[in-house]
């Protein structure tokens, strides 16, 4: 008879990292967008793919148009925009694959900066991203995460007291 046990994993429901960083003055275009990509925990301090930071600017820059149907993209949309975004700016091909570029999108959508209708993307409602963050993240996330951090704190402080 084997022992076989059991590997309990903690995963959590909601998780999000933020980070403060000094005031966005002086930070334009692809550098204030990988900024707040750092303070939102979707970019690390290192990390040499930051296919991220395109696919949002790509997305962004969807936004401001007139055309409605020009707001929505396919997911091969961004990655041919992101492709083109990438040599304009002299940047490194790297982690442009398809698939990669689905999972970028994925965690934008995670923290709900973007939102899929049909099978096409958009920043959320084409709304601001600070309103949105503030709707969906501060106002949600945040105070459903700060409330089980709390009965964590009273469970704990009633079991050792």
């Amino acid at each position: 008879m084997s022992n076989t046990q059991k590997v309990v994993r903690d995963t959590p429901l909601l998780e999000i990292t933020l980070r403060k960083y000094e005031k966005p003055v002086n930070l334009t275009g692809r550098n204030l967008l990988k900024k707040l990509l750092f303070s939102v925990g979707l970019l690390q301090p290192g990390d040499s793919r930051d296919v991220i930071v395109d696919v949002l600017y790509v997305l962004l820059k969807a936004r401001n148009t007139q055309n409605a149907q020009q707001n929505l993209l396919s997911s091969d949309d961004i990655v041919k925009q992101v492709i083109e975004y990438r040599k304009q700016e002299n940047l490194q091909l790297k982690g442009i694959a398809a698939s990669n570029i689905r999972r970028q999108i994925k965690r934008l959508r995670d923290l709900y900066l973007v939102e899929k209708i049909t099978n096409n993307y958009r920043i959320t409602e084409l709304a601001k991203l600070h309103d949105t963050f503030e709707e969906k993240v501060e106002k949600f996330m945040l105070v459903s995460m700060m409330s089980r951090v709390k009965e964590y704190m009273r469970a704990v402080d009633s079991e050792f007291s």
